[in-house]
């Protein structure tokens, strides 16, 4: 981290419905300075004041609510990286059904849904953000995830660093059959690999067992990917250092998530830390292939 300040800010943005407030919950449970639905015009000054105060970390709330366009948000950014200030973006998402459903069961009325039917304003909101979620360090989908879900989650990925600027390797094995993960910056097809689904006696047991894991990884192609895998990826996380992200997610599918992705996943974390990386693994889909 290049920056000449302490203060390490979290800005969470994301669709109105995704969680935002028991995000911000979750950080304040993990000692952050934390403020909703902060204008922008005050993030500066209040880095500066917090800063002078001893505060070293924060975390703030900004979205459709605050009224602010696309190119004052780019603007905004540019001026928190001139002021030598570090920062990360997290960007909640979920299904747009996931988020009807939410707004069907509160009477908190969606800020951009005074003149247009929810859906739409939804549909509006998204479109709105879009560029924001290019710019993000993080995606979470909160989809499948209640209040404590979400809260355990945030305390997961945040909680065990000790710096922001320390980056985290996420390894995610995933089923293809489940959909993609929305957070993931490279995603891996391992659906090549040899299937012990197949296989009546390891069909019951899952990548984390060595007998299974045996049969993915002695074979030839299994052996070479993972090597190659390990190559590439020890090359590209120092640019990615280099660009200011804390945290990269490495996605490696199957079809159900519960064999190939959950063996190589399991073996590419242990290459990884043996190189001095620090790695987070998620096996999302395991326990829904449960024979």
């Amino acid at each position: 981290m290049n920056s000449k300040n302490r203060v390490e800010l979290v800005i969470i943005s994301g669709l109105s419905g995704s969680g935002k407030s028991t995000a911000l919950k979750a950080f304040e449970d993990l000692g952050y300075f934390c403020v909703d639905n902060l204008p922008p015009d005050l993030l500066l000054p209040l880095l500066e004041i917090q800063e002078k105060a001893g505060i070293s970390k924060i975390a703030v709330v900004m979205d459709i609510r605050s009224g602010i366009t696309v190119e004052q948000y780019a603007d905004l950014l540019k001026r928190i990286r001139e002021a030598g200030y570090y920062f990360e973006i997290l960007f909640l998402t979920a299904d747009p059904e996931i988020l009807l459903y939410r707004y069907s069961q509160t009477r908190r009325p969606h800020p951009l849904a005074k003149d247009i039917p929810l859906r739409e304003a939804l549909e509006k909101e998204k479109r709105l953000l879009s560029p924001l979620k290019e710019w993000a360090t993080m995606i979470l989908d909160t989809s499948r995830y209640n209040l404590y879900q979400l809260r355990g989650e945030i305390i997961r990925r945040y909680g065990e660093r000790e710096s922001l600027g320390l980056p985290t390797v996420h390894l995610l094995s995933f089923g293809f059959k489940y959909g993609l993960p929305a957070e993931a910056h490279f995603v891996f097809d391992l659906r090549f690999l040899p299937n012990p689904y197949f296989v009546p006696e390891l069909k019951p047991f899952s990548g984390k067992e060595e007998r299974v894991r045996a049969y993915v990884l002695d074979s030839p192609e299994g052996r070479r990917f993972l090597e190659d895998l390990t190559g590439l990826l020890n090359f590209v996380f120092p640019y990615y250092e280099r660009e200011g992200r804390a945290y990269v997610v490495v996605a490696l599918g199957c079809t159900g998530g519960r064999h190939r992705s959950v063996a190589v996943t399991e073996a590419l974390a242990e290459r990884l830390k043996a190189s001095g990386r620090r790695v987070m693994v998620t096996h999302r889909d395991l326990e829904k292939e449960n024979p």
